[in-house]
């Protein structure tokens, strides 16, 4: 069942290059998308819009603002339901691997899914309908 067209994604990253062109790809795969380029909007376009997902870049103003981004949406009541992303290349620059595969690392990390950049836009398209596949089953 393709139920894209009703989705609404929140994409948050201050890169506005990869901002627009996420944007553009998402768009091209049948989702709503709406965006903010800092964590600060981000939070109030999620309260304001209530998305079916977020994707949030890590690095923004802060080194873990996607990290703080995404706790804070975890811990709204319409956020606890939809997947959160958080985008990174940290792992690239410097070595350090971040994974949210475990229960201990969901707890600390409050995301869904990290994704290393660049990312591979059919592979978050397929992590989003898993994810919303797995929401309407329940």
């Amino acid at each position: 069942m393709d139920n894209t067209k009703s989705k609404r994604i929140l994409l948050v990253d201050d890169d506005i290059d990869l901002l627009e062109q996420h944007k553009f790809l998402l768009e091209s795969k049948g989702y709503k998308v709406i965006t903010a380029d800092n964590s600060k909007d981000g939070w109030e376009v999620f309260k304001k819009e209530k998305p079916d997902a977020c994707v949030l870049d890590l690095i923004m103003e802060e080194h873990d603002s996607g990290f703080i981004l995404s706790y804070k949406i975890k811990k709204d009541e319409s956020g606890k339901t939809i997947p959160v992303f958080v985008l990174t290349s940290a792992t690239l620059v410097t070595g350090f691997k971040f994974s949210s595969a475990t229960a201990e690392e969901k707890e600390w990390i409050r995301c869904d899914e990290i994704i290393n950049k660049p990312v591979v836009i059919d592979d978050l398209v397929q992590k989003l309908e898993k994810y919303f596949t797995l929401t309407e089953v329940h």
